[in-house]
């Protein structure tokens, strides 16, 4: 299949690129920068298209001929959409209207949007209910035009060519430089992390006919508190790292479970195959070691 993947560029919209070609399929990638990540594995090259979401008619071009459209574009740092509601609705919301269009326009077959599990949430600010305006127009241009989706609520995604704002990124950069991670937050905080590749992995597998018209929910198989997470991480390191937590205000997010009450419900999707926490955060520690310039 030709698959359209916007924000192919980044964090997980490169694994699902990444995933996409170890699947045969041929990708069209749309961001606003190419990626410099190439998969070594695969003769197959992308087309690469430069170009914003708000741009209606670029994303339309974009999306001719392709069969399906893995919608990745979007601001996700909540830190950042809690202080610029405005340039997070125009991405997010509108960015996904023009994509949406674009998939009617082109009899695009599947629709596979990328939101995340603070929609249940009373946390999260305007990037949570940005990701919810953006569900319900997907709900809605199935209703109305009978375009099928599968809408992939993220846990929190780890591993390779995480951006800084990445929580797990930010821990390992900061043991490796400084010998020592600060947290704001009380260390109790869990999370569910979910590695990159599986969670790539995962979208991939939504092509199947059964994932039609569901809502999914992308999490981690462990459990994790964030001091764990931080005690793992100097453990794997070795050496003397310290730990600071309630080192200021955590804003925006969720502390034991991101899960509000809500009637709108989803299915967590569970693979029976994924990269154990110890070992994913083995070889980020080593990948961001080797990008220092440690030997």
């Amino acid at each position: 299949m030709k698959v359209l993947v916007t924000g192919g560029s980044g964090f997980i919209g490169s694994h699902i690129v990444d995933a996409l070609l170890l699947s045969g399929h041929e990708v069209v990638v749309f961001d606003r920068q190419r990626s410099r990540h190439k998969l070594d594995t695969v003769d197959v090259e992308t087309v690469f298209i430069e170009g914003d979401i708000t741009d209606g008619n670029a994303v339309n071009k974009a999306a001719k001929g392709c069969d399906v459209i893995y919608h990745f574009a979007a601001i996700a740092d909540i830190e950042e959409a809690s202080t610029q509601p405005v340039k997070t609705f125009q991405i997010n919301v509108m960015g996904t209207l023009n994509v949406l269009e674009a998939a009617r326009i082109n009899s695009v077959s599947r629709f596979i949007f990328a939101s995340s599990i603070y929609v249940y949430s009373n946390q999260g600010a305007f990037y949570k209910t940005s990701k919810r305006a953006c569900e319900q127009l997907i709900e809605d241009y199935h209703s109305e035009f009978k375009i099928d989706y599968t809408i992939l609520r993220f846990g929190s995604l780890y591993g390779p060519r995480a951006g800084k704002t990445n929580a797990v990124y930010q821990m390992i950069k900061q043991a490796l430089e400084t010998k020592s991670i600060t947290y704001k937050g009380t260390g109790n905080e869990s999370r569910e992390y979910i590695h990159a590749s599986d969670g790539a992995a995962a979208a991939i597998e939504m092509l199947k006919p059964e994932f039609e018209n569901k809502i999914i929910h992308l999490t981690g198989h462990e459990r994790i508190t964030t001091r764990d997470m931080m005690e793992m991480i100097a453990e794997i390191l070795g050496s003397n790292i310290s730990i600071k937590v309630n080192a200021g205000e955590m804003v925006g997010h969720y502390f034991q479970t991101p899960y509000s009450y809500t009637p709108k419900l989803g299915t967590k999707h569970i693979q029976s195959s994924y990269i154990d926490i110890g070992l994913g955060l083995l070889d980020l520690i080593q990948l961001h070691d080797q990008e220092m310039g440690n030997k």
